[in-house]
């Protein structure tokens, strides 16, 4: 089969040829479908102190199972996180990472949806925003943002803001249903909001923070790291929360069970699309990965083996 693969830290992305997996006890092996290209493993290929698996969103059919698995067979769709090599033709899921599809939506729409979606949802819910309540959500145009930005919507956001870091997005962000789009530059002067949904992290942390109202909710998900002085969160009564999925999906399988219940509701009943800026072979995986380097996607950037 073919796989993606890098030699060096921030080496250049080629194919090569390999074995196809054997799936060992509770996993699946699955043929892959579409992949989804996320920002944590851009950055993992360009900052890792060395070469690592590409890993990530897969969705595709199960072609084999290993012992112990028991809520999947061979020949049933299925998407998820890959933690192994996933830009390849076939990969291994850990059955607990795995999600049905269900027959009416594509390979595209399962791995555009369920994990950004996810994603997404799960950080919503750390927010617990009220009906009528304003939020802010920054890469409002990224997989996850854009997602976040309908799910807000959805679910009685009095005000939605999107936070970019092109105005030329801006157009795409208020389609979503955005109320307001503003530039990175400008969250110090919007109107504030009672939470705000960070995938962007690093220096961006202070102002998106001082964009908050008093006793404001703060959601970090973002790999860009950043720190947040004590200070700025006592002057306003404010709080930050880590939101990280795989935790939830390991150790409360019964809310991460409820929350792709919903997505797909909400997607059979057409209130949720996920947006796709591109489709990629494996043989173009540096060029999804410039996609996302330079920060120019309009929604989810997938892989097509």
């Amino acid at each position: 089969m073919r796989r993606v693969r890098y030699e060096s830290t921030g080496g250049p992305l080629f194919l090569e040829e390999v074995p196809v997996p054997e799936p060992g006890p509770g996993e699946l092996l699955v043929r892959a479908e579409a992949i989804g290209v996320t920002l944590p493993v851009v950055r993992k290929v360009t900052e890792a102190a060395g070469p690592i698996p590409l890993g990530g969103e897969i969705a595709g059919k199960v072609v084999a199972a290993g012992q112990e698995v028991t809520g999947f067979r061979v020949g049933e769709r299925v998407t998820g996180l890959c933690f192994g090599h996933g830009y390849a033709d076939y990969a291994v899921l850990r059955e607990e990472m795995a999600s049905p599809v269900p027959d009416a939506a594509s390979a595209v729409d399962a791995v555009a949806l369920v994990r950004s979606g996810l994603v997404a949802l799960g950080a919503l819910d750390a927010a617990r925003p009220e009906p009528g309540e304003a939020v802010l959500v920054t890469a409002a145009a990224s997989g996850v943002g854009h997602l976040a930005v309908r799910l807000a919507r959805a679910r009685g956001a009095g005000r939605v803001v999107g936070a970019v870091s092109d105005p030329a997005k801006a157009g795409f962000v208020r389609a979503l249903g955005a109320d307001e789009v503003i530039g990175y530059d400008a969250l110090a002067s919007v109107e504030p909001v009672d939470c705000v949904l960070d995938a962007v992290g690093g220096e961006l942390l202070t102002p998106a923070l001082a964009a908050l109202a008093p006793g404001g909710r703060f959601v970090a998900y973002s790999s860009g790291g950043g720190t947040v002085r004590a200070h700025d969160l006592l002057v306003g009564a404010k709080s930050v929360t880590g939101f990280q999925l795989a935790r939830i999906a390991r150790g409360r399988p019964e809310v991460y069970g409820r929350w792709r219940r919903e997505l797909w509701r909400l997607f059979a009943e057409g209130a949720l699309k996920p947006c796709v800026h591109g489709e990629f072979g494996l043989a173009e995986a540096a060029r999804a990965h410039g996609v996302i380097e330079s920060r120019s996607n309009l929604g989810k950037v997938v892989l097509r083996p």
